[in-house]
C-alpha cells in the first residue's frame, strides 16, 4: 500500500479558503493541545512568508522583463515595484521595499535560508537579520553564510535574534573582513536625526551617530547633569530628567521650562481649547493627544512668557470635519495652500503609510489640466509621490459628499485598487441645522 500523497500548490482561492477555517479556531482544547497549535501556527507564518517572497520575487522578476521587453529606459524597470508590494501587504512604500529586497535576497542568493522558512523553522525576522547582515557581500560569501548557518538545521535551533546576527557578523568577517570595515565605514553616512511617538504625550528624539560622537554627547550630558545635582541647581529633577532639559536646550537654544521655539502646529477644535470640551487634538508627527494636555501645552507656552503662541483659524464643515477648500491658479502648491493640506492630510495619503509629508502634488496631474486646487492636492512622501509616476499607476479623486470631503483612489499597475480617505479635523462648536443647511447651499453655489 503506497500511502504517498502527492501535493500540488494552493491556488489564491484555496489559500483564502483555509484563511477563513484558520480564523475559525477556538480556545477550547487542553493546554497540550493548544502549545501544538502554537507551534503549528508559528510554523505556518514561516512557511507563508517563504511563500510570499517567492511569489514576491517573480512579480518583480515578470515586471522588469515586460518593461525592458518593450524598451523602457533600464531606470524605469524597477519603478514603482515596492509600492505595489507594500500595498499588498497593507505596508509603506519603505516596507514594500525592505520585503522585496529580502524576497531577491532569499530566492536568488540564500537558498537555504528560504528553504529553512519553508520547513517552518526560521522565522521571517531571523531571516531579514541574516539578510542584513550578509548585505554588504560578495553574492558568493553571501551563499557560504547561507550554507554555513542553514544548511544544517541544528546550527540555528535554539538560537535567539542576537546570537543569529552574531553568527552571521562572525562568519562575514572571517570570509572578508574588508567588506565588514568599508560597511562600517559607509554606515556613518547614514547619520541622521528623527522623532517617534511614545505614550503619554512624550516622543523620542533620536540621533543615529558614529559610536564615539554617540557616547561623547551621553558622556557630556551625564557630566554635566552630575555637576548641577551636585552644586544643588537641579531644582527637584532627577539626574535624567537633566539630562534632557540639557539636550533640549542645547539642541533649541530654549528654556526647557518655556517651551519649544519653534511652531508645532497643535491642532485642536474651538471646544476643546476655549470650553472645557474633551475632542482630542492632533500633533503633526506625533498624534492624537488628550484636550486637557493639549490645554496644558498651549497654558504652557503664554504663560511661559518668552515664546508667543498664535491661533490661526481652519474652517470646516460643520457636519463632517472636513476642512473647506482653497486653490490656485499656479502649477506649485504656494505655501498657504501646501500648509492646509499638511493639516488637513497630516500623513502621506497613500494607504498605510504614515510618512511625513515631503511633497504637494495633484491627484489629476497638472498636464492633463488637474487644478492647483485642495480638491485636487493630495500630501505625499516622496517616494509614494515618485513611485505614483511610474507606468500604469493612476489616481482618482472620488467625491464621497456635497461638501466636497473626498476620497483618493490609486489604481496599480495590476489593476487592484486601494482608496484613502483625510482623516476629519477636531470639529468646531455644535452647529444648528440652518447653519449646516446655509454652508452646504453656499457650497452648491459656488460649485455651480
Amino acid at each position: 500500500m503506497n500511502d504517498t500523497v502527492e501535493l500540488h500548490p494552493p491556488s489564491v482561492d484555496e489559500i483564502r479558503l483555509f484563511t477563513a477555517r484558520l480564523g475559525l479556531v477556538e480556545d477550547g482544547g487542553s493546554a497540550r493541545e493548544g502549545i501544538d497549535a502554537v507551534t503549528a501556527i508559528e510554523a505556518l507564518k514561516s512557511v507563508g512568508a517563504a511563500t510570499q517572497a517567492v511569489v514576491t520575487a517573480g512579480v518583480a522578476a515578470s515586471v522588469r522583463a515586460d518593461r525592458r521587453d518593450r524598451g523602457l529606459p533600464r531606470k524605469q524597470w524597477d519603478l514603482g515595484i515596492a509600492s505595489q508590494v507594500g500595498l499588498a501587504r497593507r505596508e509603506s512604500h519603505r516596507r514594500g521595499g525592505t520585503y522585496l529586497g529580502l524576497a531577491r535576497a532569499l530566492v536568488h542568493e540564500m537558498p537555504y535560508t528560504l528553504q529553512s522558512m519553508r520547513e517552518g523553522r526560521l522565522s521571517e525576522y531571523r531571516a531579514m537579520l541574516l539578510v542584513r547582515e550578509t548585505a554588504h557581500l560578495t553574492v558568493a560569501d553571501r551563499r557560504e553564510v547561507d550554507r554555513r548557518l542553514c544548511a544544517d538545521a541544528s546550527t540555528l535551533e535554539g538560537k535567539g535574534d542576537k546570537q543569529v546576527v552574531a553568527l552571521a557578523v562572525a562568519a562575514a568577517v572571517e570570509l572578508d573582513a574588508a567588506a565588514v570595515a568599508r560597511r562600517n565605514a559607509r554606515a556613518a553616512a547614514q547619520r541622521r536625526v528623527s522623532v517617534r511617538p511614545a505614550p503619554d504625550f512624550m516622543g523620542y528624539a533620536t540621533a543615529l551617530l558614529p559610536m564615539d560622537k554617540a557616547v561623547c554627547v551621553y558622556a557630556t550630558l551625564r557630566r554635566d547633569a552630575d555637576a548641577l545635582v551636585a552644586a544643588g541647581r537641579a531644582e527637584g529633577r532627577t539626574r535624567d530628567q537633566v539630562m534632557a532639559d540639557l539636550l533640549f536646550e542645547r539642541v533649541t537654544g530654549g528654556d526647557a521650562a518655556a517651551g519649544p521655539p519653534v511652531a508645532v502646529q497643535l491642532v485642536m477644535s474651538d471646544e476643546s481649547l476655549l470650553a472645557g470640551g474633551d475632542e482630542a487634538a492632533h500633533v503633526p508627527g506625533y498624534g492624537m493627544v488628550p484636550a486637557e494636555v493639549a490645554r496644558r501645552a498651549v497654558a504652557d507656552r503664554i504663560d511661559g512668557g518668552s515664546v508667543g503662541a498664535t491661533l490661526r483659524r481652519l474652517y470646516a464643515v460643520p457636519s463632517t470635519g472636513q476642512l473647506t477648500a482653497m486653490d490656485s491658479t499656479a502649477r506649485v502648491f504656494p505655501a498657504g495652500l501646501g500648509h492646509y493640506i499638511d493639516v488637513r492630510d497630516r500623513t502621506c495619503r497613500t494607504p498605510w503609510c504614515d510618512a511625513p509629508i515631503r511633497h504637494h502634488d495633484h491627484i489629476r496631474p497638472f498636464r492633463f489640466g488637474g487644478p492647483t486646487t485642495a480638491e485636487n492636492g493630495m500630501g505625499l512622501c516622496a517616494a509614494c509621490n515618485y513611485a505614483k509616476d511610474a507606468e500604469g499607476w493612476e489616481a482618482q479623486r472620488v467625491v464621497e459628499h456635497v461638501d466636497g470631503g473626498h476620497i483618493v483612489r490609486f489604481r496599480t499597475p495590476t489593476g487592484h485598487t486601494y482608496d484613502s480617505a483625510p482623516p476629519a479635523v477636531p470639529l468646531p462648536l455644535p452647529t444648528t441645522m440652518v447653519e449646516t443647511q446655509l454652508y452646504e447651499l453656499l457650497v452648491q453655489r459656488r460649485a455651480g
